[in-house]
């Protein structure tokens, strides 16, 4: 009689049976198994090396050194990756992240499946806590690419004797390679932010698509908002707003005022967007 009692409880209560372990390695494996994500990362590890090459053959940079990121590139490697994340952040990397927000709930929605996943031991909290993981270890292994293919091209095409900063100091490959992970680690928080946003509407459909577009248009509107002028009293709450402190990790010494209110900021749209979605999957049927 015990046992029969205990098979009935309700999956919220059987919950435990399913070790959060097995479940986060689930979906990741799940996530990298598919082609589209492979080709989503070859595609964003693309951008560091068309860079490179258009500035080779173009002859390096002009213009004035010091008046942009670009100007410290030539002979300097360990900036690309630098480049490749401020190119890939305006588009590439929010669409990116967006596809495989889309997948985690939307994606599972038109295919059927979700409605499994919602009655299966897992309570609905925990899974979005996976899915949300699954989208978070995505992002970080993107950023991850795009550097080290980055300065792999960088130093093979361009070549590098240390770090030349925007400063016109010139740090230690050590300190550079700092640099770099301050970099992608902050880029991840960014676009975590982006995801978060994405799952949030991906719980409100079952169309894939309709994510994808309302998360890139949300992107393009918001970069339009912070060069308007007249509407210089909504720029500080827009999530674009600081993702131009991204090339403060090429000064010496490195302001941290940008880098910690563009880590606020994507804090803010990260904790809205994962409570937006919490509470519309713990009330959806399927």
């Amino acid at each position: 009689m015990t046992t029969i009692a205990l098979d009935q409880r309700p999956a919220e209560l059987r919950a435990d049976k399913a070790p959060l372990g097995r479940l986060l390695r689930s979906e990741v494996v799940w996530i990298f198994r598919r082609p589209r994500t492979w080709i989503s990362l070859i595609l964003l590890a693309l951008v560091p090396i068309v860079i490179a090459i258009g500035i080779q053959i173009s002859g390096g940079p002009r213009g004035p050194r010091g008046a942009s990121i670009y100007s410290v590139i030539a002979g300097n490697g360990f900036v690309l990756p630098v480049i490749a994340l401020a190119a890939n952040l305006t588009l590439l990397l929010p669409l990116v992240t967006a596809m495989w927000s889309a997948d985690a709930i939307a994606g599972e929605a038109s295919h059927g499946t979700l409605r499994g996943l919602l009655i299966a031991p897992v309570s609905r909290v925990r899974l979005l806590g996976v899915k949300a993981f699954g989208v978070a270890v995505a992002v970080v292994a993107a950023c991850l690419l795009i550097v080290v293919v980055g300065a792999i091209t960088g130093l093979i095409l361009v070549g590098s004797q240390g770090m030349l900063t925007l400063s016109g100091t010139t740090l230690s490959s050590g300190a550079a390679i700092g640099r770099l992970a301050i970099a992608a680690g902050w880029v991840s928080v960014q676009v975590w932010a982006v995801g978060a946003i994405a799952l949030a509407i991906s719980t409100w459909t079952e169309h894939p698509l309709v994510v994808l577009a309302a998360t890139i248009a949300g992107a393009i509107v918001f970069g339009v908002l912070s060069t308007i002028p007249a509407l210089s009293f909504l720029q500080p709450y827009l999530l674009t707003n600081s993702w131009t402190a991204l090339t403060d990790v090429l000064r010496d010494p490195m302001p941290t005022a940008g880098l910690l209110n563009g880590l606020a900021e994507a804090g803010c749209y990260l904790v809205i967007g994962l409570s937006v979605a919490l509470a519309r999957m713990v009330t959806r049927d399927g």
